[in-house]
C-alpha cells in the first residue's frame, strides 16, 4: 500500500505505548497535503487481545506492514527488526520514516533508515531520565542523534537537546501527541464508567490505581516483595485496582508471590485494560501508582494525583507542572504521599504549555513545510 499524498511516509509502531502516540499523526497528516503515511507495525510486543482491543478503541485502521519480528532479548529483537526493516525499505524505498517513543523498534527502525540514507523524524523527542540502566535511555539517546526532525513535548526536552549539541534548526517543541489522542477520546471512555463501576464493585474517587511492570521493579524478588508490601498496605486505605501486566504474573508467580496478591481481598487483580477502560479508570481514580512514563502524562492532563514508583522520571514536567511526585519504592515515602491524597493535602498540579490537542497538527505543518523546502 502507498501513501495517499504524493510522499512516502512510514510511520513505525512496535509496542503497545506506541499506538496512542501515533494515532494523532495519521489523521493530521491525511488532513494537509501530505496524505496519511504508511502504518508498519513490527510486532515487538503483539498479543492478539491486547493489541486488537488498543487498535479497536482507537479506531486505528489495520497495519499496512507487519513484520511479526516477536519478543526476545534486547539484542534480538532489535536485531531482527533491523533485518526485517531494512528488506522492507529495500522493496518499499521511503522519503521519510516517522518513529515514536523509546521502544527497541523505535530504535531499530530508525538505525536502519539513517544507516539506508532515509531521513528519520522522531516525535516525543529529547526526554532524558539521566538514567542509562534504563535501555529506554539508551534508544532516546541514539534515536535522537539520528533523527534529522526532533519533535518534542515540553520545555526541558529542547533544553536536552541543546545541551547535547543537536543543531536548534532540528528541533521543534510542538507539544505532546499523547494528550491529542487523551482528549479526542476522553468522551468514549467516560461512557465506560458504569460499566468497570458495576463490574469492579468502584465508587467514583474511592480506588487507588495501580500499574507495574518495568524490569528494575518486576524482575528481582526484593523489588516485587516491596512492591506487594506497598500495595497491600494501601489497600487497608483504598481497594487498589491493578491491571497485571503479563510480565508483572509471570515474575509474581515464578517467585511464589501471586497467591499473596490474589488472596488479598483489598487489591482487585484485572487483566490488562484498552485504551478506553484504563483512561476511564484513571480519570475516576482517588490516586495512580505507576512505573509507567504514559500514566504520569495523563494523570497530569486529568488533574489525578500520581505516585512514580522509580528513582527518577524522564518526564519532569509531570512533577514541575503536574501532579505527579517521584517516589520509588521507598515504603515510607509511598505511604505517607498517599495519606496527604486521602487528606486532601496533595499539590495541584496545571496543564503543561502546548498540551492542547494540536501537537499532530503542529508536526504535519512542519513536515509540510520541511518536505515544500
Amino acid at each position: 500500500m502507498t501513501a495517499t499524498g504524493s510522499h512516502t511516509i512510514v510511520a513505525v509502531v512496535g509496542a503497545r505505548p506506541n499506538f496512542p502516540k501515533v494515532w494523532p499523526l495519521l489523521g493530521a497528516l491525511e488532513r494537509c497535503p501530505l496524505g496519511r503515511p504508511i502504518l508498519l507495525h513490527t510486532g515487538q510486543h503483539y498479543d492478539a487481545a491486547m493489541s486488537d482491543q488498543f487498535f479497536r478503541d482507537l479506531e486505528l485502521p489495520p497495519p499496512d506492514v507487519f513484520l511479526g519480528v516477536g519478543s526476545g532479548t534486547h539484542a534480538a529483537q532489535t536485531a531482527r527488526t533491523m533485518l526485517a526493516f531494512g528488506e522492507y525499505l529495500e522493496q518499499s524505498p521511503a522519503e521519510l520514516v516517522i518513529v515514536v517513543g523509546d521502544v527497541n523498534s523505535t530504535l531499530a527502525c530508525a538505525l536502519t533508515a539513517a544507516k539506508m540514507g532515509v531521513p528519520v523524524a522522531h516525535v516525543e523527542a529529547g526526554l532524558r531520565s539521566y538514567d542509562r540502566r534504563m535501555p529506554e535511555e539508551t534508544n532516546r539517546l541514539v534515536v535522537d542523534h539520528l533523527s534529522d526532525l526532533l519533535f518534542t513535548p515540553s520545555a526541558d526536552a529542547d533544553q536536552n537537546l541543546a545541551r547535547e549539541g543537536i543543531p536548534a534548526e532540528r528541533v521543534h517543541f510542538v507539544g505532546n501527541v499523547m494528550i491529542d489522542t487523551l482528549k479526542a477520546h476522553l468522551p468514549r471512555a467516560r461512557e465506560r464508567w458504569r460499566e468497570l463501576a458495576a463490574a469492579l464493585d468502584l465508587e467514583r474517587q474511592g480506588y487507588l490505581l495501580a500499574t507495574v511492570h518495568r524490569p528494575e521493579n518486576v524482575d528481582r524478588e526484593e523489588g516485587l516483595v516491596k512492591l506487594l508490601d506497598i500495595l497491600q498496605s494501601a489497600a487497608q486505605r483504598l481497594p487498589v485496582v491493578l491491571p497485571l501486566h503479563p510480565r508483572t504474573r509471570e515474575r509474581l508467580a515464578s517467585f511464589g508471590l501471586l497467591r499473596d496478591i490474589e488472596g488479598n481481598a483489598g487489591i482487585r487483580l484485572i487483566p490488562p485494560q484498552g485504551y478506553l477502560a484504563f483512561i476511564c479508570l484513571t480519570e475516576n481514580s482517588r490516586l495512580c501508582l505507576t512505573d509507567s512514563g504514559g500514566v504520569q502524562e495523563e494523570t497530569t492532563f486529568l488533574g489525578i494525583p500520581c505516585l512514580t514508583l522509580r528513582e527518577n522520571t524522564e518526564r519532569p514536567v509531570t512533577v514541575t507542572r503536574g501532579t505527579n511526585a517521584i517516589t520509588g519504592l521507598d515504603r515510607e515515602a509511598v505511604l505517607g504521599a498517599v495519606e496527604e491524597v486521602l487528606s486532601g493535602r496533595q499539590k495541584r498540579g496545571s496543564i503543561p504549555d502546548k498540551w492542547d490537542g494540536r501537537a499532530a497538527e503542529r508536526i504535519a505543518e512542519v513536515l509540510a513545510a520541511w518536505f515544500a523546502a
